[in-house]
């Protein structure tokens, strides 16, 4: 498939995992997370709240798998291992600053409609 024929309304387009992938929250706040500098899976695990081992473990390996991240062992006792974005996670930064700016910004409504529609 060439990129031009690259659909996300087909169902088994690669480019809808793609979407999928940058979706997901844990995706979002591990880009943010790795915005500034390249960090290791205790600091990522103590920035991003609530994210288990396992969830964090999974989303750095797809990332990885994407070509978004990638992950540097140091030969050392003990091994030191750290993520960083690569260009392509760079490249991520920005719309997804502005989806998370978005819900900062609109949360407040958001919460309103919620309550108009649960008291209904």
């Amino acid at each position: 498939m060439t990129q031009s024929a690259w659909d996300p309304y087909e169902r088994d387009c690669p480019s809808r995992q793609m979407l999928d992938r940058i979706g997901d929250r844990w995706t979002v706040l591990v880009v943010g997370t790795l915005a500034a500098r390249s960090l290791r899976f205790t600091e990522l695990s103590r920035r991003i709240d609530g994210i288990s081992q396992k969830m964090l473990t999974q989303t750095l390996r797809s990332l990885e798998r994407d070509g978004l991240v990638t992950r540097t062992v140091h030969a050392e006792v003990p091994p030191r291992v750290e993520y960083e974005l690569t260009a392509s996670g760079r490249s991520l930064q920005q719309p997804l600053q502005a989806l998370e700016q978005w819900a900062v910004d609109h949360m407040d409504a958001v919460v309103q409609a919620r309550r108009r529609y649960d008291a209904r």
